[in-house]
């Protein structure tokens, strides 16, 4: 069993969750405009919450993973132009 100081209410967690998924929808975005930026498009790009796995009497006591920003799947072209991005960016 939890230590009494461990468990989080319902409303923490909430907070704590909704940071996780600002952090995903910020990297998102920041990743959306690096690559318009490249002239790289991905499919559309989401954020999908790890959670719902979790068991409900867990989920107020543990760390939350976090949220995922799924890339989806493209065309043989993009993962070579990310990788000469990703290149030419690690030399510079």
């Amino acid at each position: 069993m939890a230590a009494l100081s461990s468990i989080r209410s319902p409303q923490s967690a909430f907070s704590v969750y909704a940071t996780k998924i600002q952090d995903a929808l910020d990297a998102r975005d920041t990743l959306a405009t690096a690559l318009t930026r490249a002239d790289i498009q991905l499919p559309a790009m989401h954020v999908r919450t790890p959670w719902a796995d979790d068991h409900e009497e867990d989920a107020y006591n543990s760390d939350p993973r976090s949220a995922l920003v799924p890339l989806g799947v493209c065309s043989a072209p993009v993962p070579l132009l990310l990788a000469d991005v990703i290149t030419k960016g690690a030399a510079g």
